[in-house]
């Protein structure tokens, strides 16, 4: 645990005087209602708003004195938001979603603040690589060509289909965007990776390869042990496997879907009914830490490295840590490659909650089963909407702006929400949030229209 920092009102003051003083923006503090916080995260680089925004003293100059308490995994984290023993958390962009609408447990979270876009990778073991190594182009120098598509596993799956034998796959939790990810990715090459239904919630109805949770820290020594033959998860776990030799990443969510948003800082919608000024001061704080991990390009990520490699926060070497955070991502053990854009924080406005990112994850849910029957458009925008609110989140960035903390241009002032149309998927397919259902339906390996899952069949149309 990262014991909360406390700090006198009156050296608060005393600073913020002096700030003004010395010619600085006039900066407003805000009259907070609850001033100590306890915030729960997992072990993963991208907490690292939460990490930067305590060690920074970001959340103290808006008058709040946080804890930081690591997690055992998804579950519990968003089991303890719930109950308030946690006031927020670092959570997978789908759980508030999936809380909301009631899959799984039921309970209306919200998010005022995106985390990152990026951030994952898929790897596989030494045995499959190996096995999907002749099936992949390579270039003049002899790497293998990048993105490296799913349809090069199938032969694979087919393998281990004659030979009786289960092919496994890790995943970090049912709404989790690794899950979601990795599904597109395998659909994307004709594998089928399973659907949920109501009666049956291991997400293996109907599956060519067959996806279970295994928390992020364990996907290491679960893939060692041969339990998993591959997993889909965030830094450093896929780093970690090229390091202990075990495994080889195969593909970033980068290549998957350019800029995918990846984690959101969620709370109870009663936290921000509540306790508004509070959910303000920390979105502040937490903006200033994005803006400070991105900034000079990505000149302070060498810091954050060693920040996060602290064993309360991540608690992996700075080097593992390092090898994606610094704009690299080594793939096979010596292809170390530039991808600048892994770990994004701020910029391409990765912070705003976009609307239509929500609905992205909604159509994935009912793409699979989660959501089991057929919903109208309204539907998706208005349940968005009750989840993410870029409104507290542009009034946070507009008093940053006012206070000399922020730049004007770095906001997405005008925006209705919704991203423009994009085909930057690995399968070129176009998505557009106001149309989930015509999108849904160019997919082909889904449900779509009314479709449902019966039994272990596929029945509607």
């Amino acid at each position: 645990m990262v014991p909360g920092r406390r700090l006198k009102c009156s050296l608060a003051m005393a600073a913020l005087l002096l700030g003004m003083a010395a010619g600085s923006a006039h900066a407003e503090m805000l009259d907070v209602e609850k001033d100590e916080l306890k915030f729960g995260f997992i072990k993963l680089t991208d907490m690292a708003p939460l990490a930067i925004a305590y060690e920074k003293g970001y959340f103290e100059d808006e008058g709040l004195f946080v804890t930081l308490e690591p997690q055992a995994n998804w579950k519990v984290l968003l089991d303890r938001v719930i109950t308030g023993e946690l006031d927020g958390a670092h959570m997978l962009a789908g759980q508030p979603l999936a809380a909301t609408i009631g899959f799984g447990t039921k309970a209306h979270i919200v998010t005022p603040f995106s985390m990152d876009l990026n951030g994952n990778g898929i790897t596989v073991s030494n045995a499959v690589w190996e096995m999907m190594k002749p099936n992949i182009p390579h270039d003049a120098d002899g790497k293998p060509e990048h993105p490296i598509k799913a349809d090069t596993l199938q032969p694979v799956i087919a393998k281990y289909k004659a030979e009786g034998k289960p092919f496994n796959l890790g995943m970090v939790f049912p709404v989790s965007t690794h899950n979601y990810e990795l599904r597109y990715w395998l659909a994307s090459g004709g594998i089928n990776p399973g659907y949920y239904s109501p009666s049956d919630v291991s997400g293996q109805i109907k599956a060519d390869a067959l996806l279970s949770v295994t928390p992020p820290p364990q996907m290491p020594a679960t893939l060692e042990a041969g339990t998993i033959d591959g997993y889909s998860v965030g830094e450093p776990w896929n780093q970690a496997a090229v390091f202990k030799g075990i495994g080889v990443p195969v593909i970033t969510d980068y290549e998957i879907w350019k800029n995918n948003p990846e984690k959101v800082f969620g709370l109870t919608r009663e936290f921000t009914e509540k306790y508004p000024n509070t959910t303000l001061a920390l979105t502040k704080a937490l903006i200033r830490a994005a803006i400070w991990l991105d900034e000079n390009n990505n000149a302070n990520r060498p810091e954050a490295v060693e920040i996060l490699s602290k064993p309360e926060y991540v608690g992996a070497d700075a080097e593992v840590i390092a090898n994606s955070m610094t704009g690299t991502f080594e793939y096979e053990k010596g292809d170390k490659r530039e991808v600048p854009d892994f770990n994004v924080f701020f910029r391409h406005f990765a912070t705003y909650p976009y609307y239509s990112d929500a609905i992205w994850y909604l159509t994935q849910m009912r793409r699979w089963g989660q959501i089991p029957e057929h919903k109208d458009d309204a539907w998706y925008a208005e349940t968005a909407k009750s989840v993410y609110l870029p409104d507290i989140y542009l009034k946070a960035a507009r008093m940053l702006v006012d206070e000399g903390q922020a730049r004007e241009e770095d906001f997405p002032w005008d925006a209705d929400g919704y991203k423009a149309a994009t085909s930057d998927f690995i399968d070129g397919v176009a998505y557009d949030g106001r149309q989930p259902n015509a999108y849904i339906d160019t997919l082909e390996i889904g449900l779509k229209g009314d479709q449902k899952i019966e039994g272990a069949d596929v029945v509607g149309g």
